[in-house]
């Protein structure tokens, strides 16, 4: 996948009521009018949130008459996963870099802090 192909994937989502259709549709596929149910919106505006759904691969509609399901493309999941893992392992190996610096400043201060004391009797 692409930069750009992630890039339309997280745009695609960053919107709640896509984000919301999404949720929907893992748990089984769905027809647009029973996506389009909970929402005060024309059904042209359902077709228009599902286009960018579609664009971004994040869901599907087989070739054929209507009604026709809407399907998520879980795969599209797995690659955002590998994309957020790979920056997640970075943030974490900062971290524990960052955690063993301060567990040595720890280990350090207590005994400047003894031998001040002993200097200042």
């Amino acid at each position: 996948m692409t930069a750009d192909g992630l890039s339309r994937i997280f745009a695609a989502l960053a919107d709640p009521t896509r984000r919301d259709m999404v949720a929907r549709l893992s748990a089984g596929d769905a027809t647009v009018n029973q996506l389009a149910e909970p929402y005060q919106m024309t059904l042209q505006a359902v077709y228009k949130h599902l286009k960018v759904l579609e664009d971004a691969g994040v869901v599907s509609r087989p070739p054929g008459p209507q009604p026709r399901p809407v399907r998520l493309e879980t795969e599209v999941f797995d690659l955002m996963d590998k994309w957020i893992e790979r920056y997640r392992r970075q943030a974490e190996e900062r971290y524990r870099r960052l955690d063993a610096v301060l567990a040595r400043m720890n280990d350090e201060t207590p005994n400047d802090t003894e031998e001040q004391k002993g200097t200042a009797a």
